[in-house]
């Protein structure tokens, strides 16, 4: 019997670049003997993205989509897609055609070696990007790796193909800010990366800005590890030592009494405290608002459109 292997595609203003990508993936399994289908979320895109699902959903019958009634996010996108999918094991890819279609072939070959998990990773730098974003990029995976308490790779993607037996781990994961590339990382099992130069974004801009970078970064951070609530302790303790250092220089200027106006430093000291503190208070608010959302119980996406029988 045949397997099948399930494709899961988050759109987010990607019209341009869905019927490109069906034939290129479409054009991979000419050569194989897997059945295949493949599932595209729409994350509330503004365009004509949903229009042209639905067109291609009617010619395609192995083309299904699920459509959000607002943008949730990338990775919300990608659970509703794994959420349901039937296949043997379940690929999940861009829509911008940077994630080499061609690739599938050898995620599916490792796959079938005995890894439940096999992901794609940049090799190097991102070619199609600025000698800055570069550097970013490097920056951003080491902090997220250290401070999350992961071992990720640097420019580690969310193209991988997962056996169905983690899709069932996952789908009990009921978590309401996900962050998959941390959770896939997180469950083990057998995996395994591959290297990948990722190609020119075919139409259209990338969505993720350095701010959404940034934001990436806390929220990848503060689902894993509590490093930085142990970071913050740390910081106070060093930050009282050398409180106490300065204890000498304050009795020996009582002593010789020493008129020093002070006005500058003193405010510098208290806006640099103030920030410290500010800093605390923020990380531990990050983690009683991760509580808050969790306890409100809320889906973390709303299906408004959906055709998954082609009917």
């Amino acid at each position: 019997m045949r397997k099948l292997i399930t494709i899961v595609v988050p759109a987010y203003n990607e019209a341009r670049n869905i019927m490109p990508l069906y034939d290129k993936i479409y054009e991979v399994f000419l050569t194989t003997n897997y059945n295949w289908e493949i599932i595209f979320v729409n994350d509330g895109s503004s365009d004509n993205t949903l229009q042209v699902l639905r067109e291609i959903s009617l010619t395609h019958t192995n083309c299904k989509y699920i459509s959000f009634a607002k943008n949730f996010g990338k990775d919300n996108a990608l659970k509703a897609g794994i959420d349901n999918a039937t296949g043997d094991a379940i690929v999940t890819m861009d829509a911008d055609l940077q994630h080499p279609p061609i690739l599938l072939l050898e995620l599916i070959k490792k796959w079938e070696e005995g890894n439940e998990i096999v992901f794609a990773y940049r090799k190097g730098a991102n070619p199609h990007t600025s000698f800055i974003s570069k550097i970013y990029s490097k920056v951003f995976w080491k902090i997220l790796g250290f401070m999350s308490g992961m071992k990720l790779e640097d420019g580690i993607s969310d193209y991988r193909i997962l056996d169905k037996k983690v899709v069932d781990v996952i789908l009990k994961m009921d978590e309401y800010e996900l962050f998959l590339r941390g959770m896939i990382k997180w469950v083990g099992f057998n995996q395994v990366g591959i290297e990948y130069i990722p190609d020119e974004r075919l139409e259209g801009e990338s969505t993720y800005s350095k701010k959404a970078l940034v934001k990436l970064a806390l929220h990848g951070i503060t689902s894993f590890s509590v490093k930085p609530l142990y970071a913050a302790i740390y910081l106070g303790f060093t930050f009282s030592f050398l409180s106490i250092l300065y204890i000498p220089y304050v009795l020996y200027s009582l002593y010789i009494h020493a008129d020093v106006p002070g006005w500058s430093s003193t405010m510098m000291t208290i806006v640099f405290f103030g920030g410290i503190q500010l800093i605390m208070i923020g990380v531990i608010g990050i983690y009683v608002g991760k509580m808050f959302m969790q306890t409100k119980n809320r889906p973390n996406y709303i299906i408004q459109h959906q055709n998954l029988n082609n009917e």
